[in-house]
């Protein structure tokens, strides 16, 4: 399968992607969405191992994180295998990997070696707690980061203990921010004409995510603590009864509380001595809370909404995943795409990119490779002959 570009936006870069389980294929995953020729380098098959990490290779994760690429098998253990490696570095724009720290210096493969091969080569390493220091040696996994990166401690009901959050987000922002990084590097070498290392880990990612809750502790000495559905700061906002169910709701300011009461027909409010500022709203939080779902169980979920929205009041309905795919404003937004995979003998349907651009576009156009599939015609353009692959094959290392 040539490579089919599935944007024009970054259809001339070249991308070695060595990543695993999410962190780095979520990061490569933008680069093969907005066109980069993303060369997807695996273990050959017989190397593979029964429970892979990242789940089944067919399973709606895999297929979900691997779209828009093609796959190169190749043993980097075997020195021919590095060979192979160090003379596609040699033509590529852009590397991507997520080992521990020091498996790329064992394996031959950092950044000191290959930038020596290209001196224009970005380099990009996600790990999970940094390329050096005290933790760098330990294996990351989302969900550790998430508690050390302090997400767990203001997630969930207060009392309750702490929560991780229902998606890896650590791993998902490391890679975004990664993405991000790579991005800005390429930018940089159209004026200096060098590469250079980009470096993220999950901790950092998680740390950067807290946003004004770290800015908080950071600024203000205020150590944040667990509000459940309530925000934080903005009150009321969070999570309400209604007469069928739930929905959500962000009051904020006085203007838009003014119109919240006189929408909720509860103009009462605006006189009561408890509710009258945004401080003494936060520290009546409890008794508002109470008064506000009194108030709208009267109505069912659908019919507050469409109350609040014509008022102009923030609200929304608290969808499970199927719901949110029925909703019509998500249909129009058309973020659910399909691919036909030969691999599964059908059309699949996987979460498209949710940024627009008028002019370079992206789409889903090709679905995830098997193990090795374009391993030949990969090489075949990197420029090795015919006689090199047949003994590459012959020797195991593809």
């Amino acid at each position: 399968m040539p490579f089919e570009p599935a944007s024009a936006a970054l259809s001339r870069f070249t991308v070695l992607d060595l990543t695993r389980v999410r962190s780095g294929p979520t990061c490569v995953r933008q680069l093969a969405d907005w066109g980069a020729n993303v060369v997807k380098i695996e273990m050959p098959a017989a190397m593979q191992g029964s429970d892979t990490m990242g789940g089944a290779r067919h399973g709606p994760d895999f297929q979900n994180l691997h779209r828009n690429k093609r796959s190169l098998s190749l043993d980097l253990k075997a020195p021919a295998g590095r060979d192979v490696l160090i003379r596609l570095a040699g033509k590529a724009d852009v590397i991507v990997e997520n080992f521990r720290p020091d498996v790329k210096g064992r394996l031959g493969i950092d950044y000191e070696t290959l930038s020596a091969v290209n001196p224009g080569l970005v380099y990009a390493s996600i790990s999970g707690f940094g390329q050096d220091g005290p933790y760098a040696g330990r294996p990351g996994f989302d969900q550790i980061a998430q508690g050390m990166g302090g997400l767990m401690s203001i997630t969930g009901k207060p009392g309750e203990g702490p929560m991780r959050v229902g998606i890896p987000i650590a791993d998902l922002t490391s890679g975004l921010y990664t993405a991000f990084g790579i991005l800005a590097a390429l930018l940089e070498r159209e004026q200096s004409g060098r590469g250079q290392w980009v470096t993220c880990s999950l901790l950092q990612a998680q740390i950067a995510m807290l946003d004004f809750q770290a800015t908080r502790w950071l600024m203000e000495g205020e150590v944040p603590k667990q509000a459940g559905n309530n925000h934080p700061t903005s009150i009321p906002t969070g999570v309400f009864s209604t007469a069928d169910g739930h929905i959500n709701l962000a009051v904020t300011g006085h203007t838009m509380w003014v119109r919240f009461c006189k929408a909720l027909g509860a103009e009462e409010m605006l006189a009561d001595p408890h509710y009258e500022t945004a401080d003494k709203r936060s520290a009546n939080r409890d008794r508002l809370n109470a008064e506000i779902d009194r108030q709208l169980s009267g109505r069912t979920s659908a019919e507050w909404i469409d109350l609040f929205t014509e008022a102009g009041v923030p609200c929304g309905p608290i969808y499970s995943i199927d719901q949110v795919f029925a909703d019509p404003q998500v249909r129009h937004l058309g973020i659910a795409q399909s691919v036909a995979s030969p691999a599964l003998g059908r059309e699949i349907t996987l979460v498209g990119q949710p940024i627009g651009l008028s002019r370079t576009g992206t789409t889903i156009a090709v679905p995830p490779p098997e193990i090795g599939e374009q391993t030949d015609e990969i090489l075949g353009e990197f420029g090795f002959g015919a006689d090199e692959i047949r003994a590459l094959h012959a020797d195991g290392v593809v």
